[in-house]
């Protein structure tokens, strides 16, 4: 069970006060860790990090992933057993209007966790997140495997590759394998995951949040950027639980999962962004002008392939694609109605979860 091997365990989350991490942070929380987070601060209002009051729970340090010396100085102070790295200018569109600061906070960022880990010699294990956007994409429809050509058309996504590249060379150069227990004690693997969706998501240029604001807060049009876009939709805590097992095997010692792994959802939950709106007026109800703009490109389709995970790890995706919107939407409608505490509601649907599991 996760929950006994996390208990008590030291858990350091850069990221920590974004929407995935907020999620993480509160998974790790409820099943009795020691959570540090290392991240900027909430820059949206509202935020799933202050829903959940996680100001008060988890011991922060907001500081930039890109400042080396405040990295390395909270791995020493906060020796972490696990170190889970989700610090990132997660947003394809950003990384246009500002190429460096994105190659700086994804690429930078992410050998500054690194290098912290190996100057202070304490994690036992470090799962990496990248994205679905590191794979060299020909718009062939096929779906991405762990060792397929790395790449990316956009910086946002040849940001995260070239961080591919740099986990690998930490991993061959510092953290190899073979001298595990010798030369050190660490072992890492990163993590590539597609498109999710959860509660508590209010970041900008992401279609949930975009449907949501569009939805409660009565706007008249939907802007939509590619309608034709097909993603592999996954609800968040699907790909939160594999991080979570990858990191309990490499710290108990299982070199062989070292590397790069995908989580992905079940081909049917890879449809368009116009069925997905389709489905979500459907639900909350609303009569809404869709506007595409597709001002900056971005891949069609995009799918990745997870039996590695599945095979390897016994880990699978839960929910389908109604199941994810349902979810999804049940959190929104209890937070815009006031029906419900948030952090209580959160915290049931991560227990379900947990339970079904």
């Amino acid at each position: 069970m996760l929950d006994d091997f996390f208990s008590g365990k030291k858990v350091l989350v850069t990221g920590h006060s974004g929407f995935k991490g907020s999620w993480l942070s509160e998974m790790l929380l409820l099943m009795g860790s020691d959570v540090a987070g290392y991240s900027l601060s909430p820059n949206t209002d509202p935020n799933l990090f202050s829903i959940l009051g996680l100001e008060k729970k988890v011991k922060n340090h907001f500081a930039d992933i890109r400042d080396y010396k405040k990295v390395l100085g909270v791995m020493k102070e906060e020796r972490p057993e696990i170190v889970i790295h989700m610090a990132a200018q997660p947003l394809v569109r950003d990384s246009y209007d500002d190429p460096v600061y994105t190659y700086e906070t994804n690429l930078i960022g992410t050998v500054n966790a690194l290098q912290a880990m190996k100057e202070a010699g304490c994690a036992k294990a470090a799962v990496m997140i990248t994205t679905d956007k590191v794979y060299e994409n020909k718009e062939s429809g096929t779906p991405f495997k762990e060792d397929d050509k790395l790449g990316g058309y956009d910086p946002y996504s040849a940001s995260k590759a070239c961080a591919e590249i740099a986990i690998g060379s930490y991993i061959n150069s510092f953290f190899n394998p073979e001298k595990f227990g010798i030369s050190h004690n660490t072992l890492i693997a990163s993590a590539r995951a597609g498109n999710v969706m959860g509660g508590g998501d209010w970041s900008k240029d992401r279609l949930v949040p975009d449907m949501m604001r569009a939805f409660y807060e009565k706007k008249e049009t939907l802007l939509v950027r590619n309608p034709d876009a097909v993603r592999p939709w996954q609800h968040v805590l699907d790909p939160l639980y594999g991080y979570l097992l990858l990191a309990k095997k490499l710290h108990e010692g299982k070199k062989d999962f070292v590397g790069a792994w995908n989580f992905a959802p079940e081909t049917s939950n890879c449809i368009s962004v116009e069925e997905l709106v389709k489905k979500a007026v459907k639900d909350i109800g609303g009569d809404y002008a869709v506007k595409a703009d597709a001002g900056k490109h971005e891949m069609k389709t995009l799918r990745l392939d997870a039996a590695k995970a599945k095979k390897r790890l016994a880990w699978k995706p839960t929910f389908g694609m109604d199941q994810c919107l349902e979810r999804t939407f049940g959190w929104y409608k209890n937070f815009y109605g006031r029906k419900q505490g948030m952090k209580d509601y959160t915290d049931q649907q991560i227990r379900e979860y947990m339970d079904g599991r």
